[in-house]
């Protein structure tokens, strides 16, 4: 059902996502569980876009229409990602954080 729901909005154009610097150097210091993790959430998002509802903690942050996160894992220390909807028309999403949920820019 979540397949299909999120197929309903793919034209057939696949999202293209973007990675802020920060979010290049930071990846490297993941483990490789949750370095894979990431991974999978980046290619659940160009395959079917930016709004996660299948992902723990999922939520667009306040004060922001386009800005999401959601938990990369359970425990301690939590790890995050966090992106942008950059734009719509040309399915353009900037992932700009993923790191422990203490440094997380929200």
């Amino acid at each position: 059902m979540d397949n299909y729901l999120d197929n309903c909005h793919n034209d057939g154009r696949i999202w293209r996502v973007k990675y802020a610097k920060s979010v290049v150097k930071g990846i490297g210091c993941l483990s490789e569980d949750k370095l894979e993790t990431a991974y999978e959430l980046i290619r659940e998002m160009k395959m079917n876009g930016p709004y996660r509802f299948n992902w723990k903690n999922y939520s667009k942050l306040k004060g922001s229409k386009n800005k999401f996160h959601c938990h990369l894992n359970k425990g301690r220390p939590t790890y995050v990602a966090c992106w942008e909807l950059v734009d719509k028309e040309t399915k353009l999403i900037e992932v700009y954080y993923v790191g422990t949920h203490e440094k997380a820019p929200y």
